[in-house]
């Protein structure tokens, strides 16, 4: 129904207790808290593993933001082949695997081959048992050397992933930079197509040339 005339509110239902319905966050410092002894609790608990996966780096979809980088869910299959780590042992060494993500560039897998490596360097994985020693777990003057030093809570600190300024992204390619054939490479562009537009007027004019030619012989 529209308003009209003296601008009157219609039908006005004001008397439906909405104090019982609305709900406030007075508790936020409270929770800010609680959430900050519950990250200290379970890095405590977990240590000297730290609290997060190692994930891959992945391209932002869409081509809005693809020029950016984040973490993606988890690496995939041939990654973790080039690397030469077994997918069942990836994900219980902090790394995280996604079968259904695929590579689509070099650029994206030799990334991450080269991020899982250097993970793996960095690991130090502690036997299960006291006295059973297994080929993938660390040595002992590494465990020993690790147990005095600083123990990493989070892997995105060793491991960032970090996007490029836009100012070093951008930058202007000088003459001399470029390579054999790449100077005045938008004449020849010109070029091509021009001749790529003019192939059928030349062989006409060529065929009625040659007409002309062979004709005058005789």
């Amino acid at each position: 129904m529209t308003i009209k005339h003296n601008q009157q509110i219609q039908h006005n239902h004001f008397r439906k207790d909405w104090q019982r319905r609305v709900r406030v966050h007075f508790d936020q410092p409270g929770r800010k808290h609680r959430r900050r002894e519950a990250r200290l609790h379970k890095a405590a608990a977990v240590a000297p593993r730290p609290v997060d996966k190692l994930r891959p780096v992945v391209r932002c979809p869409s081509i809005k933001y693809n020029r950016r980088v984040r973490a993606g869910r988890g690496f995939t299959l041939t990654e973790l082949k080039e690397a030469g780590i077994p997918r069942k042992f990836a994900s219980t060494i902090g790394i995280s695997v996604d079968p259904r993500r695929a590579n689509l560039s070099m650029e994206s897998l030799s990334a991450n081959v080269a991020r899982l490596k250097a993970y793996r360097e960095r690991l130090i994985l502690f036997p299960r048992r006291v006295g059973q020693h297994k080929k993938t777990d660390s040595s002992k003057e590494e465990v020993e050397g690790h147990k005095e030093g600083k123990t990493v809570r989070k892997t995105v600190s060793v491991l960032p992933i970090e996007n490029i300024a836009r100012a070093n992204a951008i930058g202007e390619v000088s003459k001399s930079e470029m390579g054999e054939g790449e100077s005045a490479a938008y004449r020849r562009l010109r070029d091509a197509r021009s001749e790529a537009r003019l192939v059928g007027v030349r062989e006409k004019r060529a065929k009625a040339k040659a007409d002309e030619a062979q004709a005058s012989k005789k």
